[in-house]
């Protein structure tokens, strides 16, 4: 009796939360946001996030600043040491993986939250969220590609639930598969996102849109290109929003981004100094044909983690850079530390470039080099340039609340308390917690 009294308990308090709708804009600036006013932008729905819910002034990311082990923090509550997703590509010197990404969830070593909403017995559905190929979600459309063209299509058809692209289109059209992220395809992106919530009412749903972060790479951040592609999302944003309540009023929209952005004009390879010191052999062509230690992202990586000798020579070699302003490099850090940042768990060093400034995987050429400015991200997650944006409004949220900083693994253990759900191996906390 007692086992049945504490079972029907458990299914009371799951039960008690309320669905989560998670949707992230791939590279927006909080400031953008927060002071919409001083860039003059026109977002309703932002404002509207803002005044009746709460919202963080900065989010502090992970190691590394890049778009998949920041998704899946999000969705996990931990640290990309402890999910297992590092970069948003494989650690692949001599590139045999033919620039595939970090793609399948079965490489995510960390509860979900489309698995805690599955072990309540709960409906989950997902569309374009990272790191998603092959995940137990109910109603999933996978992120993936290879091209862009009719093949990518068949190819997402066949690594999402069967049937649910087809039976999505029949409702609002054809799925923009491949790599391709305009205002066009995200907003399609978001008719389908919405037709979904209504049509499988999910306890979890989430949603993700890379225009902006396309776009900041080829303008820069802060830009007139930029502000207009803000304003679009805004109201893919309120699309979402009112096909969510239009099933539960007390729905929990919550908006995040995954990284900030930082202009540049120069890029700086670490990799061109590694060979440089004979740390890397290249053929005449300038392909890698051996290695003792070479870069992934910002990260340096030995070939033998017990080659004494490689070590010393990369540490020297940094420390050449950071002693040469012109390099850009500005600090950087050993295994220590990586691990107590929380990335790169296997890296000899981890590498800091100043804003201005973007890494470079060449392996040959100047080590420095001029480049059409742009808009960057990957940089170490101290610098305010590469904060993140939090928003959530709903049943169980504060309204008009401000809260200045939070950390990243936040947002998952939050949105589980919220919607009844249970994420006991988190490193965040829920911020609406009472203390």
């Amino acid at each position: 009796m007692t086992g049945i009294l504490l079972f029907t308990i458990s299914c009371a308090s799951q039960q008690a939360g309320t669905p989560v709708v998670l949707i992230s804009i791939d590279g927006l600036k909080p400031e953008y946001i927060t002071d919409a006013d001083r860039h003059g932008l026109k977002v309703p729905t932002f404002r509207r996030l803002m005044a009746e819910g709460t919202y963080a002034r900065a989010v502090t990311g992970v190691l590394p600043t890049v778009t998949y082990p920041s998704h899946t923090t999000m969705v996990t509550g931990v640290a990309p040491a402890n999910h297992g997703i590092l970069y948003n590509s494989p650690f692949d010197p001599l590139h045999r993986n033919q620039d595939g990404w970090m793609w399948y969830a079965e490489d995510v070593k960390a509860p979900t939250l489309w698995d805690a909403a599955n072990r309540a017995g709960f409906v989950s559905s997902s569309v374009d969220w990272p790191v998603t190929a092959g995940a137990q979600i109910t109603y999933n459309v996978a992120q993936y590609w290879r091209a862009t063209t009719d093949e990518d299509h068949k190819l997402l058809r066949a690594l999402s639930t069967p049937g649910l692209l087809d039976e999505g289109e029949k409702a609002v059209g054809r799925y923009p598969a491949g790599y391709i992220y305009t205002v066009e395809s995200d907003t399609r992106r978001s008719e389908f996102a919405a037709w979904l919530i209504m049509a499988k009412r999910p306890r979890i749903h989430t949603s993700y849109f890379s225009v902006l972060d396309e776009v900041q790479h080829d303008h820069g951040p802060a830009t007139p290109e930029v502000f207009a592609t803000v304003e679009s999302i805004d109201g893919m944003i309120d699309r979402i929003w009112k096909s969510a309540v239009s099933v539960d009023r007390n729905t929990v929209i919550c908006v995040v981004s995954d990284h900030g952005f930082a202009p540049y004009d120069k890029t700086v390879s670490v990799n061109v100094a590694l060979q440089r010191a004979g740390l890397i052999d290249v053929d005449p062509e300038g392909r890698v044909r051996d290695w003792r230690a070479m870069t992934w992202g910002n990260a340096v990586m030995l070939k033998n983690r017990g080659d004494a000798d490689a070590l010393s020579a990369a540490r020297a070699t940094l420390n050449m850079l950071v002693a040469d302003p012109s390099s850009g490099v500005f600090r950087y850090f050993d295994n220590a530390e990586a691990r107590k940042e929380g990335g790169f768990p296997e890296a000899a060093f981890v590498v800091g470039v100043k804003p201005g400034y973007a890494i470079s995987g060449r392996v040959a050429g100047p080590l420095v080099e001029p480049h059409a400015p742009g808009g960057t991200h990957g940089l170490l997650r101290e610098l305010p340039e590469m904060d993140s944006a939090f928003f959530i409004t709903g049943g169980g949220v504060p309204r008009g609340r401000m809260i200045d900083r939070i950390d990243m693994r936040d947002i998952a253990p939050t949105l589980a308390k919220l919607s009844g759900l249970s994420l006991p191996q988190a490193q965040g906390h829920d911020l609406f917690a009472t203390k």
